[in-house]
């Protein structure tokens, strides 16, 4: 057994660490929205969506009160917007086990070298998700893609690719509590195919309202999402790494797509690929949005922009898609396919788009 802290029980916090304690693993979920954290105390956590349901009894605290824990992690989980790296890691690092306990690092983004510049590297290891979630009132967290597939939903490595024992460990654990776990020793190339999937997906989202199917199948918001992808990884293999697939894509396809070669069979795939998914899973960008929360633009494709600068890689699609979140102010942006008019336009003629 595991003892484990969750800093951020959000939709992937709460899936991650329910499931967890349901299999007897010592959880305990810090976390800000006092209403969740209150409601989690009072009924237990519910799991739902392509779960089947299950109500978990799981120990919570708010921020303030995290200064009563006694016994401390093992490991902690930090599940946390990208903009609250920082200081989330230094929060949870005093109730770690000295000199072994470690942070997870389970967020969206590039953000394991923050947490390694707080915590050390040597307490930092990261875990790539690829299951979806969704959080939409308190107490209540969904899976929202197929459960039971052979599909990976984590992958958790050391941030010098070097193979350890308590890297295998967690997986293990992970594994036998939740859904297909792997061990990587490629955990960069695994998070530049995340960043890709976060970028074009999410603040497109966002911006047009559609959910995480939809994104895949409305031939516009794919199309422009193809080009993002495309750029992503550009930058990623500048910046050194290969970039392992994305949503089961090769990512030199995504590449190939945007100049127009082989672009139907990869549209038909990425179509093909959401089969399955809960009707209203929605990106966790687009999640943020309809709560009027500040979005994680700057951390996604706001990062994106800032590498291909510094080495050289022109990222214009990446580019608009920052600029048109960023006309909004926090709690402004309201969701409508019209918004994604001026990316479109920096689309190629052809293929002409299908109907």
């Amino acid at each position: 057994m595991m003892r484990i802290g969750i800093m951020g029980a959000g939709a992937i916090g709460c899936n991650v660490g329910g499931m967890l304690a349901r299999a007897g693993h010592d959880i305990t979920f810090i976390d800000q929205w006092p209403a969740h954290v209150e409601k989690m105390k009072a009924d237990g956590l519910k799991l739902s969506g392509t779960w089947p349901d299950y109500v978990v009894p799981v120990k919570a605290l708010h921020l303030y009160e995290a200064q009563s824990i006694q016994e401390p992690f093992d490991a902690a989980f930090l599940a946390v917007k990208g903009y609250d790296t920082e200081w989330a890691t230094m929060f949870i690092m005093r109730f770690l086990k000295e000199p072994d306990g470690y942070i997870v690092d389970f967020q969206n983004g590039i953000n394991d070298h923050r947490v390694a510049a707080v915590a050390g590297a040597h307490r930092t290891l990261g875990c790539v998700i690829t299951i979806g979630a969704g959080m939409y009132e308190p107490g209540v967290a969904l899976r929202t893609d197929p459960v039971g597939t052979s599909r990976v939903g984590f992958k958790i490595g050391e941030l010098d690719g070097s193979d350890t024992e308590r890297a295998h460990q967690l997986a293990d654990a992970m594994n036998e509590a939740i859904t297909i776990t792997k061990f990587t020793n490629n955990l960069f190339g695994e998070r530049w195919s995340k960043m890709a999937a976060n970028c074009m997906s999410n603040p497109l989202a966002g911006l047009s309202g559609y959910g995480t199917a939809e994104m895949k199948t409305v031939p516009l918001a794919r199309r422009i999402s193809i080009q993002v992808a495309a750029e992503v990884i550009q930058v990623a293999r500048a910046a050194g790494h290969e970039v392992e697939p994305i949503g089961g894509i090769e990512a030199q396809r995504y590449v190939d797509g945007a100049a127009g070669k082989n672009l139907t069979s990869l549209e038909e795939q990425m179509a093909a690929n959401v089969a399955g998914l809960l009707a209203i899973g929605r990106p966790s960008f687009l999640q943020d949005v309809m709560r009027g929360r500040r979005t994680e633009i700057e951390e996604l494709n706001g990062y994106v922009v800032a590498e291909g600068k510094r080495l050289g890689v022109p990222t214009p699609f990446n580019e608009a898609v920052v600029r048109e979140v960023k006309k909004h102010a926090v709690g402004t942006l309201q969701p409508d396919p019209k918004n994604l008019d001026p990316i479109a336009a920096l689309l190629p003629v052809a293929p002409p788009i299908p109907a």
